[in-house]
């Protein structure tokens, strides 16, 4: 089966870098369980708001600077939490970033906090803070 993005990951997707963007679009062409994109572009003020909760362990997001996708995953029509989908999802990510050339990190193969949704361009390749494309 083949999936696409839908209006709303696409509007979400808007001031995110357009190489992490590249990969998300090739990953759902790929992908065995079909994504929607959570969120993309954060505020500062939502990241704080994370971070107070417990949910974030940092103000230097790289959702803060286009950097960063939290891609969740869509069974029967809404966001499924369970961790199985999301190595689905995360294989077809590298599956595209690879094929793409494109450096991909995933909070799921993070020592603490495992944060399965998320996927950020390397700090190493794209180190501008802010996205400038």
């Amino acid at each position: 089966m083949s999936y696409k993005l839908g209006k709303r990951s696409r509007e979400r997707l808007e001031g995110v870098h357009p190489d992490l963007v590249r990969v998300v679009e090739r990953a759902i062409q790929k992908t065995s369980v079909d994504f929607t994109v959570l969120e993309g572009v954060r505020s500062i003020d939502r990241q704080r708001k994370l971070l107070a909760a417990g949910s974030s362990t940092t103000l230097r997001s790289r959702h803060l600077t286009g950097h960063a996708v939290d891609l969740g995953a869509w069974v029967d029509g809404q966001v499924d939490w369970s961790w199985p989908l999301y190595y689905e999802i995360a294989e077809a990510m590298f599956a595209a970033a690879q094929e793409l050339g494109i450096p991909l990190e995933w909070g799921g193969n993070w020592a603490s906090l495992k944060d399965g949704p998320h996927y950020q361009l390397s700090w190493a390749s794209y180190p501008a803070e802010r996205n400038v494309a």
